[in-house]
């Protein structure tokens, strides 16, 4: 059988890194030993997590066009991929007999003789290679948000700001000098009770005030700097208003006296408590795509329905009791017998063997880069002694070196909480498969959403009858209940 070889790394780092000829070499002993003919090897320097693959189109692409059936080798699942979105992709030309997928490091081999528990084997690969690179994600939001709380702005520079370097060359913001003064005219002016946005507007052209771009400020824009609360201190984020560390242009008092004159009257809006519902937000209409909203009715029961917001379905109300009933059933119909679960454990070994493997070459490459910045740092001191290079230059390549060497810890640290959070996630899924239903019942409102968006997808009510779509990998969960022999993946598929 003729064979394709994929060597995959993410990053030009990890190519310099000597990643890929590693997987060359591994490859081309594999497939000497299978007995198969290389026909062509891909070597990519390509992330799995973006949306569009270029590279791994041509590879897809070459499969569909040969006429017999083709190896794909890869090292292990997460060279191939990080998401299901391949999976689609991959499973009908498995189907179609078109290829046969080899996971070395697995010991996986899908074709089309490929059980269910084969399948499972693989989406099981697949859900944790996705889960690690969700992780980082995670971790990257999770820096984002602390920041925001600590008052780091985190976009461009308001109006009447700009982006500078503070006195320890740490990059910050500061007032525009030529723009600052012109916001703190406009609220002064607002303040008086004798303008309106219009005569804001023509005052702006008057003293000169305009965007980046040159352009005269509209009225919307007026609007959105008098309700800036930023020029005061306090910044608005998606993590609610906190105080800023930056210099303010107006004071907090001048602010709430234009917004007092903005709102027409002196009252401070307090918010209104909002009831938790189970599937607000996670349940569409099927006729029409509308969202199905809650409601309560004598004063304790939880109904849902379509919104009718298009005006083309009947409201038609259902119980919340009865979506739980079938999503029950559902939950049910995922645990896994003992025997199960012992084989899926023994394979999630596996599994975190080539995610360790990730962990520990990534963690490699970044600690080169900052060790090589380190002595990039004492080679341009040693310039600057001799002469070769001047203060400005020096205080420059200090400032850029410095600031990588942050962003550098902080992606180690990522990685290693990725590396944590793995058997969390582990340990999460097995819980799922021993008792899916009792963790559902004895959760908060906010728990049981977080295991409903985990478990299920795309749900929709049409009528009263709610469509159920089931996430990978508790499909094939689902799929594997009638063959517990099936399990016994070593018998059938023995690592090379």
């Amino acid at each position: 059988m003729k064979a394709i070889l994929l060597a995959r790394v993410s990053s030009k780092e990890q190519e310099d890194g000597q990643s890929i000829p590693a997987q060359e070499r591994r490859l081309r002993e594999y497939a000497e030993r299978k007995g198969l003919v290389i026909a062509e090897i891909f070597k990519i320097t390509e992330s799995s997590t973006k949306d569009t693959r270029k590279e791994f189109e041509k590879i897809l692409e070459y499969i569909r066009k040969s006429r017999e059936t083709i190896a794909l080798v890869a090292d292990t699942i997460d060279r191939v991929q990080r998401s299901f979105k391949e999976s689609v992709v991959l499973e009908d030309l498995r189907k179609e007999g078109k290829v046969e997928i080899h996971f070395m490091r697995e010991g996986l081999v899908l074709n089309l003789r490929s059980n269910s528990a084969d399948i499972l084997r693989w989406d099981m690969g697949v859900m944790f290679a996705r889960s690690y690179v969700l992780q980082l994600s995670d971790n990257i939001k999770r820096s984002k948000e602390q920041a925001a709380k600590r008052g780091i702005w985190m976009g461009l520079a308001p109006t009447g700001y700009m982006h500078g370097v503070n006195e320890q060359g740490e990059k910050t913001i500061i007032p525009d000098p030529d723009r600052a003064p012109f916001i703190k005219k406009l609220f002064e002016m607002y303040a008086t009770g004798n303008h309106s946005l219009q005569t804001l507007k023509d005052a702006a052209i008057k003293l000169g005030l305009r965007t980046k771009k040159g352009e005269p400020l509209a009225i919307s824009q007026i609007n959105k700097i008098l309700k800036k609360p930023f020029y005061c201190g306090m910044m608005e984020t998606k993590y609610g208003i906190v105080e800023h560390a930056y210099e303010t242009l107006i004071s907090k008092a001048l602010f709430q006296q234009v917004q007092d004159i903005i709102s027409g009257y002196h009252k401070i809006p307090h918010k209104m408590a909002i009831k938790p519902f189970i599937f607000k937000g996670l349940i569409t209409c099927a006729d029409c795509g509308c969202v199905c909203t809650p409601e309560i009715h004598k004063k304790r029961y939880v109904y849902y329905s379509c919104t009718n917001a298009k005006k083309v379905c009947k409201r038609v109300y259902v119980k919340e009791e009865a979506l739980i009933q079938t999503l029950s059933s559902y939950l049910d119909q995922i645990a896994l017998s003992e025997e199960q679960i012992e084989a899926v454990t023994q394979y999630l070994k596996e599994i975190h063997e080539s995610e360790t493997q990730f962990h520990t070459k990534s963690l490699t490459s970044l600690q080169r880069e900052r060790d090589k910045i380190q002595k990039r740092l004492g080679q341009i001191y040693d310039d600057k002694l001799d002469g070769l290079i001047d203060e400005k230059l020096y205080l420059e390549k200090v400032r850029e070196y410095k600031t990588r060497q942050l962003e550098i810890a902080e992606e180690m640290k990522n990685h290693e909480r990725a590396d944590q959070n793995f058997y969390i996630t582990a340990n999460m899924v097995l819980n799922l498969a021993a008792r899916a239903r009792e963790i559902f019942e004895s959760s908060e409102v906010g728990e049981k959403r977080q295991l409903l968006n985990l478990v299920f997808q795309n749900l929709q009510l049409r009528g009263v009858s709610l469509s159920v779509s089931v996430q990978e990998p508790f499909l094939t969960m689902l799929d594997c209940k009638d063959h517990p022999t099936n399990w016994r993946w070593r018998e059938s598929n023995s690592r090379p």
